[in-house]
């Protein structure tokens, strides 16, 4: 019962986050909160299905820049996931690296809260 309380939380709290990014930012707009519920299922998604692809193809570069290449797939998902929704937007590839960063840290804030809300059993 308690994990989907925390999938619904994590998403309502990632949502916030995005728009938190977006006051926080100006190269990042989002034009409401469902907008940005929309992006978040935007993003999980590419994360799930497109980003174990783009690493596997970059391995390479991604080794040899010791990881840095990691953050320029984060943007590259950030931007295309502002480029299919209409009511979030990213203002070039330099905006969506800075967002997708400022995003992840608020990902990586919301995710030790909630478990320490909800710590495994």
């Amino acid at each position: 019962m308690l994990e989907p309380m925390k999938w619904i939380l994590k998403l309502l709290l990632s949502a916030t986050a995005l728009v938190a990014v977006s006051q926080l930012y100006s190269g990042v707009e989002v034009s409401s909160f469902s907008s940005a519920l929309i992006a978040v299922l935007v993003i999980g998604l590419l994360n799930i299905f497109l980003r174990p692809i783009m690493i596997l193809l970059t391995l390479p570069v991604t080794v040899m820049s010791l990881g840095l290449f990691l953050f320029v797939i984060n943007a590259l998902l950030f931007w295309a996931a502002a480029n299919m929704l209409d009511g979030f937007q990213v203002n070039g590839f330099g905006s969506a690296l800075l967002g997708s960063l400022i995003y992840s840290a608020f990902g990586l804030i919301i995710d030790s809260a909630l478990e320490r809300l909800f710590p495994k059993q």
